[in-house]
């Protein structure tokens, strides 16, 4: 068969810039493929074909994380989803991340895209959600809105799940050393405790354990896989985790009062080849199996928009 000019495996690519900022949006998952800072990494890139092993980069809705043996009761009617972490038998991540989304609206610096939520059974509400990735002077900012365009209410949850890169360019076993020479705030009183599925158990104080990140430690007590809660909100709402490498680079990712949690994931112990090079530092409006417990679970009515204000900014 003769050879076709086909498009890149994550779809459409959008090139968007601003400032000592660039970066490309794919069409795949509306995901931030790569997004530089004076021309050095703030996330792990990933190539136009490459497969996406760890979700960097991505949306995480309608639900970040897991859902515990992929089943869910709301409002009283039990729903269940097809299991894709085989291994601890959960549901994982939603859906967003798996489908092409729609151009909207595309500038120099800014592009839009939407995404309606196929029919599923075990997830059948009807959500129009939309997400603009906007580049200004003091980095990225990721607006998603979530529209229920049914006729009853729709549980939703959402988180975006960057990389943000550890300047080494590490590969495998050694990352962990490279994220060991890098520092992280997370302005949290809470660790959410779980089983060997990763599954909530309750929560703890950070206080004297090596959960407590507030005072911008080393990460020398990987592994890490863990939501922390309970989180320290600005007055204007924004609350914000602090990545620093040893180049000087200081990466900030958060959100606005949405933001209930953060996830983090150093990768400690992954397969070489689905190992990025950093940890993962993901803003959160609920952590894992929200859709059994309700901590923090958003049910958006019929004809009701929810939505979420997201950043990730660079510094030297």
């Amino acid at each position: 068969m003769a050879s076709k000019n086909l498009p890149p495996r994550t779809g459409q690519q959008y090139s968007i810039s601003c400032g000592d900022y660039e970066a490309v949006i794919t069409e795949l998952g509306s995901t931030m493929r790569k997004v530089t800072y004076k021309g050095r990494n703030v996330i792990v890139p990933l190539g136009p074909d490459d497969p996406i092993t760890c979700c960097q980069g991505q949306l995480l809705i309608p639900f970040p994380n897991r859902i515990k043996d992929g089943k869910y009761t709301f409002e009283g009617k039990t729903y269940e989803l097809p299991i894709d972490e085989h291994d601890r038998n959960n549901a994982i991540h939603g859906y967003g991340y798996r489908s092409f989304w729609n151009l909207e609206t595309l500038t120099e610096s800014s592009v839009t895209q939407t995404w309606r939520v196929p029919n599923m059974n075990g997830y059948p509400f009807d959500l129009l959600v939309t997400c603009t990735h906007e580049l200004v002077e003091d980095g990225m900012h990721v607006t998603v809105s979530a529209y229920n365009n049914g006729d009853i209410n729709a549980p939703w949850a959402m988180a975006i799940h960057p990389w943000l890169d550890n300047g080494f360019n590490g590969y495998g076993d050694e990352i962990d050393g490279h994220n060991a020479q890098c520092h992280l705030t997370v302005p949290a009183d809470t660790h959410v405790t779980v089983d060997e599925n990763l599954i909530p158990t309750g929560t703890e104080s950070v206080d004297g354990t090596k959960y407590d990140l507030r005072q911008n430690p080393l990460l020398v007590d990987q592994p890490f896989d863990d939501a922390w809660t309970d989180l320290h909100h600005d007055a204007d709402g924004t609350v914000t985790a602090t990545f620093t490498r040893p180049d000087g680079l200081t990466v900030k990712v958060g959100g606005d009062e949405t933001i209930t949690s953060f996830q983090v994931c150093t990768g400690t112990g992954f397969p070489a080849f689905m190992h990025p090079a950093g940890t993962a530092v993901e803003p959160q409006t609920a952590y894992a199996n929200a859709f059994n417990t309700g901590i923090d679970l958003v049910s958006i009515k019929p004809g009701e928009t929810f939505t979420s204000k997201l950043f990730i900014s660079a510094s030297l």
